[in-house]
């Protein structure tokens, strides 16, 4: 009871609004709409529920075991949200800037028709660019914020989900292409500040 007392005692609503556009601007929902839609055209059925239980479930473990593995290799975590820092972005210029730095192998092409976890749930969404955007903030959020920022991207990964065919109609591919630069301007301004905060703390 204790432990769970001071795992959440440091709740910060600001802390966990500001994870969760953080971290939900990385796992991009929206911007993986058109992906979604085109393994349902070609008749592979997304389960919403288990897509989310199992990028939660890879997440939540990376959240806690990143830490010792950065230990394991002597890495500090500092150094290591200076470098994720800089790979977010890069991200966040692919999604303002329309380019491509990172190449994707399109994993798509080779699920079988009755599964969907792979690979919306990993790499897609619970992925490198996930894991990097975690560990990154861990020198500045507490945990038990990033465990509450990383249960409502889920929820609002499931609504996504579930609404795709609702959101293509309803808000076309103009406003979803509006919100990806949105937040691809947010990752922008968040990459900056870790690695020029982190660097002032290793100065």
């Amino acid at each position: 009871m204790n432990t769970l007392q001071e795992f959440f005692g440091e709740f910060d609503i600001w802390q966990v609004l500001s994870s969760f556009i953080f971290l939900i601007a990385i796992i991009d929902p929206f911007g993986n709409i058109p992906i979604t839609i085109a393994m349902e055209q070609r008749g592979i059925k997304i389960h919403a529920g288990k897509v989310c239980i199992a990028s939660l479930i890879i997440l939540l473990a990376f959240l806690f075991l990143g830490e010792w593995i950065l230990k394991l290799f002597g890495v500090q975590i500092e150094y290591f949200a200076i470098a994720g820092g800089f790979v977010i972005f890069l991200m966040a210029l692919e999604m303002v800037l329309d380019i491509v730095i990172f190449q994707n192998d399109k994993l798509e092409g080779e699920v079988g028709s009755g599964s969907s976890i792979v690979p919306l749930a990993f790499p897609m969404y619970a992925g490198p660019g996930a894991f990097t955007a975690l560990l990154a903030i861990t020198a500045e959020y507490s945990t038990g914020n990033l465990c509450i920022a990383l249960v409502l991207c889920m929820i609002t990964l499931y609504l996504v989900l579930i609404g795709t065919n609702w959101l293509t109609k309803y808000l076309g591919n103009t406003a979803l292409y509006i919100i990806r630069k949105f937040f691809g301007i947010i990752v922008l301004a968040i990459a900056c500040k870790l690695m020029f905060g982190n660097l002032a703390i290793i100065f």
